[in-house]
């Protein structure tokens, strides 16, 4: 089996789109936080409290897609480097490796989008109840 070094370069604009998208969703939830910080110093309610312990999952799980997506790309760089050093099979494994922790990148991210979906949902939730009410 032969791969070229053009191969594990085609992974440099998938992931970095994908890491800049990481890190706006970071930034959005780290300003949520401190939003939800501000006004629980002002109101201490337990809602407020489990939203901040939700978001701070979600902030450790972003963390962890993007050391992983990092990780793909510093993987992908040595499989280039290994390819052009003529390392035919250390450049396949390291190609291999880079696409598996791209893929457990990708798999965090699906576990923070669920948690994202279920939050909001409950916050819907509350929506209806209280249209219900009326």
């Amino acid at each position: 089996m032969t791969l070229h070094i053009e191969t594990p370069a085609l992974l440099f604009s998938a992931t970095s789109l994908i890491l800049l998208a990481y890190t706006n969703r970071f930034l959005t939830i780290a300003q949520i936080v401190r939003s939800l910080k501000k006004h629980y110093d002002e109101v201490h309610t337990k809602s407020i409290l489990l939203q901040i312990k939700n978001l701070n999952l979600r902030l450790s799980l972003i963390r962890y897609m993007q050391l992983f997506g990092v990780l793909c790309l510093f993987l992908s760089v040595f499989a280039m480097l290994s390819l052009f050093l003529e390392q035919q099979t250390m450049g396949i494994y390291l190609f291999g490796a880079s696409l598996l922790t791209l893929l457990i990148s990708l798999g965090i991210s699906f576990w923070e989008i669920s948690i994202s979906v279920t939050a909001l949902r409950l916050h819907l939730s509350d929506l209806m109840e209280a249209e219900e009410e009326k």
